[in-house]
């Protein structure tokens, strides 16, 4: 009996390591069959080869319909590690053009999972890239001799115009971070990594096709499989329409050159980006092909930081073309009327504290003082403004002032369509009581009345002002793409922002832009037949100051709102005035004048010398 209960022992055991070991093969099966795809991948690379189509990346034209940005055929090198058998490895890289370093490292590199999370044997894998048309004829030729390497048509980017490189950005091979992101991209795919390209890569980018080629039982290709029912055709990438006038851009480009600063212009009904220079700059097509990585680090080790965007990356104190900001607030807030006026003894003079400025005559009221650029005024107004018994404390003013200044653009992003915009900064209560330990009033902060002090803007920020001046109270976000194919724009990009202050007061500040033209800080900017509304801008820096000018015209029907800003240019009639006026003259007219082309050559000719200083 008790014999007898062991061996039923026994047999549940065997039938239990039995049953066990069923179902771990049957688990292995499903492993291999269902969930891991190694040897399918092994089974079907015998009989097929995908092959990955690329779309065409999509173009961009500028607002008259100018091809800026087009394709043209570029070609990479591919290879497949299984496939590669009986090398001649030293025929290879004298076919290529390359050492037999670099092979061994692209080899290693191509196998490392680290590096290449994609690889697999069985697939075909980026070698090199973007050989030229003369350089994939040259390897054409000896291809057959190279088993397990092949050739796939790529395009690249062609550029029409040597401008605007910081608009355009560049495209690069992806990094794992990009392929982490988002599954479409393999190793060896390319990827916006600044500027349009960047911010508007899905629209460009299109969709991949896929064709499937038919192997024998030596890995020869006999053609299509099925007559190619089963190939996935790529979806070409939409077009973009930018607001830009390439004619207008190469203007700017060139009245910057020898200088550091930036130029932007605005459509004010719309928003649009007429240009948007930033200097010094580059030629895009120097960060096409394989010489790109090459290129990209002479740019970036150069002092004078050619690849930074200072139109939307720089930060500046905007000086006196902030002073519009400060009529308007005041105005809005009952602090003054148009005709109030306040004292300048060559400057501001109040308890001890002296704020500089130049010869007019005073008292002086707000139109005369928008016209003369006169500093007291609006020191006169902030200290006013900040001791108004209106507010419970000085805090409740400022916040107040600031809440003003946000509305009209400035603190923040403004939203542009390019990557890497800047905020700049506008102070709050609770940054001055940190700073003075709650101890402070107008008189401490009096310079920020004039756009010195703590605050900055960038020049996207300044040119925006002057068109909300234009628009007598509103803005439209900036922006540089006009039209997606097939595709309606961002709402962003067609919606109004109102500001704070009643349009009336606009009008005001509009007659002090216009008086600056006809007989104040402006005069440079006067066009014949053409009403030219504009401020001055002279930015205290630690060395020469700034040149800066915002303005816009027509003055009742606006066209265009430009800011200038010259870095150590010195006064904002310098550099910041002519400029603006031609390139109003440029867009409004459709051309330059022969004396305004003299001015123009002129003014590229002007160096500033900024010694061997970083920028």
């Amino acid at each position: 009996m008790n014999n007898d209960y062991r061996y039923e022992n026994r047999k549940f055991v065997i039938v239990g390591i039995v049953l066990a070991i069923v179902v771990v093969f049957i688990g292995r099966l499903c492993s291999l069959q269902i969930v891991n795809d190694e040897y399918k991948q092994h089974a079907e690379s015998n009989a097929f080869l995908e092959k990955t189509i690329y779309p065409s990346r999509g173009v961009m034209h500028d607002r008259n319909g100018k091809l800026l940005v087009s394709n043209q055929p570029a070609y990479d090198v591919m290879v497949c590690m299984r496939n590669v058998k009986e090398l001649d490895t030293l025929a290879f890289c004298q076919a290529l053009g390359i050492t037999r370093e670099f092979f061994d490292k692209r080899m290693s590199d191509v196998k490392n999972r680290r590096l290449n999370p994609g690889y697999s044997a069985y697939t075909d894998q980026l070698f090199l890239g973007q050989l030229t048309a003369e350089e994939f004829a040259m390897f054409q030729e000896q291809l057959y001799r190279f088993q397990g390497f092949s050739i796939q048509r790529r395009t690249i980017r062609h550029y029409t115009y040597p401008v605007a490189g910081h608009l355009f950005g560049d495209l690069g091979e992806v990094s794992k971070n990009d392929m982490a992101k988002d599954d479409y991209y393999r190793r060896g795919d390319y990827i916006g990594k600044q500027g349009i390209e960047s911010y508007y890569e899905k629209q460009l980018r299109g969709e991949k096709g896929t064709e499937v080629l038919l192997r024998d039982a030596y890995g020869r290709v006999k053609g299509s499989y099925l007559d190619g029912q089963k190939d996935v055709p790529p979806v070409p990438g939409k077009n973009l329409t930018l607001s830009i006038d390439v004619e207008l851009q190469a203007l700017a480009e060139r009245l910057l050159e020898n200088k550091i600063g930036s130029v932007v212009a605005i459509e004010p009904s719309t928003g649009e980006v007429l240009c948007m220079a930033s200097s010094p700059t580059f030629d895009p097509q120097m960060l096409v092909g394989r010489k790109r990585g090459e290129n990209h680090h002479l740019l970036s080790q150069d002092k004078q930081k050619p690849l930074l965007n200072r139109t939307i990356m720089g930060t500046y104190p905007p000086g006196s073309t902030f002073k519009t900001t400060q009529a308007l607030t005041y105005l809005h807030e009952g602090i003054i009327t148009p005709e109030t006026q306040f004292p300048c003894a060559l400057g501001f003079r109040h308890r001890g504290l002296h704020v500089g400025c130049h010869v007019h005559g005073s008292p002086i009221a707000l139109v005369p003082s928008l016209a003369t650029s006169c500093n007291s005024y609006y020191c006169w107004g902030l200290y006013r403004m900040i001791g108004s018994e209106r507010y419970k404390s000085p805090q409740e003013a400022l916040t107040r002032w600031k809440d003003h200044m946000v509305a009209m653009g400035f603190g923040y992003r403004l939203g542009i369509d390019l990557p890497g915009e800047a905020r700049g900064f506008i102070p709050n209560a609770a940054f001055y009581d940190k700073w003075y330990n709650k101890h402070w009033n107008g008189l401490t902060i009096i310079s920020i009345s004039i756009g010195q002090g703590e605050v900055t803007l960038t020049p996207l920020q300044i040119a925006n002002l002057g068109a909300t001046i234009a628009n007598r109270g509103y803005y439209i976000t900036p922006h540089i793409v006009k039209g997606i194919e097939g595709e309606p724009i961002d709402s962003l990009y067609t919606t109004p922002k109102h500001t704070m202050v009643d349009a009336r007061h606009y009008e005001t500040v509009v007659q002090g832009m216009r008086e600056a033209v006809l007989n104040g800080t402006c005069v440079g900017a006067n066009l014949p037949g053409i009403e030219v509304c504009g401020k001055t801008g002279t930015a205290q820096n630690r060395g020469k100051d700034h040149s800066a000018f915002m303005g816009f015209a027509p003055m009742n029907d606006p066209k265009i709102a430009v800011a200038v800003y010259v870095e150590n240019g010195g006064f904002g009639a310098v550099f910041g005035v002519p400029i603006g006026a031609l390139i109003m003259e440029q867009y409004l007219t459709g051309a330059l004048s022969e004396e305004s082309q003299k001015k123009a050559q002129t003014i590229q000719n002007r160096k500033i010398d900024y010694g061997n200083q970083e920028r």
